[in-house]
């Protein structure tokens, strides 16, 4: 976009806005202290389902109409948003009709009965509203936004990008005052986008939007209460919840890698017996079949036993078969791992003692009896006894106890 273009954009932007200073700082407070109590009654639970609307950051409260849109609509696009049923959202408070809707009208920005919808977006410090065009085919023009509890910026033409969220420059930004009204009308409201950036929200803010509902405007059919519409169109809360329960209930049970082996191997041992022995089976199976059928029936009259009985008594046989193969076969591998064991056991009790030194008295002989030097072992039971044919070896001496006297 050239320059020229750009300046033309912004005119024809500027055309559509029109601004006032309406309400003073006592009204603002009383205005403000209904918003909460209106956030209060939320937080308990006192609105219709489709009254609240709640996001990161930012909380939205419809009265007299509700609408769908963003993550809500059945099918994505312009065009494609729709009016609740009625009687799904409340009725305008008349807090909103005296205080915010009467200044407005004495004003003669919009004329007695024009406004029959009201939206209030709380955003806390970091909130956003993304680019976007109030529905044409749903809401009249003009569209009144009445803005409380701090200041801050309304900008057009921005461009959103998401994770992380990053926002392009607006090609023209309109600053918006506590106690405010703005009204948007003609280009700035059909041609190019508005949007609130999360810089320009550093502490917590309220809007009140007007806006006349069409009376030719789509809307959603009435459904009961249980059906797929209200879970598709249910607030965000709500949706988190059911999202977690149906994680949880698709989640795959953990089994231990020794259950899900032995499984395993009873079904391919199962199936290598059913093909191994699948006629003797059959066949024995049959005869028994046959020998019941007859023991069953009376006065000679010989019926056979229906297919399902026949098929679970040859499963049963079957399954008897691989529990007593399944029983021997592990009854086999423990005997294995048994024998394998005390195997192991003897062979390192043997390697322990034969590396284990011996113990005794090791002595050389001189150099003249031999040049190599050989080594004797002396016994152990010879250490403490005398030697007769060694002169130097000496008996050892007894030991003396001296006996202590007790006075008596």
């Amino acid at each position: 976009m050239t320059a020229a273009e750009r300046a033309a954009e912004v005119e024809r932007i500027r055309e559509g806005i029109r601004q006032m200073e309406l309400f003073s700082d006592a009204r603002c407070r009383e205005i403000e202290r209904r918003i909460d109590e209106i956030v209060e009654r939320a937080n308990r639970n006192g609105y219709k389902r489709h009254t609240v609307d709640r996001a990161p950051l930012r909380n939205k409260y419809f009265f007299g109409e509700g609408y769908t849109y963003g993550a809500q609509m059945a099918k994505k696009g312009p065009g494609q948003e729709r009016l609740y049923a009625p009687g799904q959202v409340d009725a305008v408070p008349d807090w909103i009709y005296e205080l915010v809707v009467q200044p407005i009208v004495d004003a003669q920005l919009v004329p007695e009965g024009f406004i029959n919808s009201a939206a209030i977006n709380d955003y806390m410090a970091g909130g956003c509203i993304v680019s976007h065009v109030d529905p044409p085919h749903i809401f009249d023009r003009p569209i009144i936004t009445v803005s409380f509890l701090s200041d801050t910026t309304l900008s057009f033409g921005c461009r959103f990008a998401f994770k992380p969220i990053r926002v392009s420059k607006p090609i023209y930004a309109v600053p918006v005052k506590r106690g405010a009204v703005t009204i948007i009308s003609g280009y700035a409201a059909d041609e190019v986008t508005h949007c609130i950036r999360p810089e320009d929200i550093t502490e917590r803010r309220a809007v009140v939007i007007l806006r006349r509902v069409l009376p030719d405007a789509p809307r959603l059919p009435l459904l009961p209460e249980s059906s797929e519409h209200d879970s598709l169109y249910h607030h965000d809360s709500l949706r988190r919840s059911s999202k977690v329960e149906r994680d949880s209930d698709r989640r795959p049970k953990r089994r231990s890698r020794e259950s899900h082996s032995t499984e395993k191997r009873s079904e391919l041992r199962g199936r290598a017996y059913g093909r191994n022995n699948h006629r003797n089976t059959v066949s024995d199976s049959d005869s028994s079949f046959k020998s019941e059928g007859e023991s069953m029936t009376a006065n000679g009259d010989k019926k056979s036993v229906s297919k399902n009985e026949k098929r679970t008594a040859k499963r049963k046989h079957q399954l008897s078969l691989e529990t007593s193969d399944l029983e021997s076969e592990s009854t086999t591998r423990n005997k294995k791992r048994s024998d394998t064991r005390s195997a192991s056991v003897r062979k390192r009790s043997k390697s322990r003692t034969s590396d284990r030194p011996k113990l005794g008295l090791i002595s050389s002989k001189s150099d003249s009896e031999s040049s190599d030097a050989s080594v004797t072992v002396v016994p152990r039971k010879s250490l403490n006894r005398k030697n007769s044919n060694d002169e130097e070896t000496e008996a050892r001496p007894k030991k003396m106890y001296r006996v202590k006297k007790s006075r008596v």
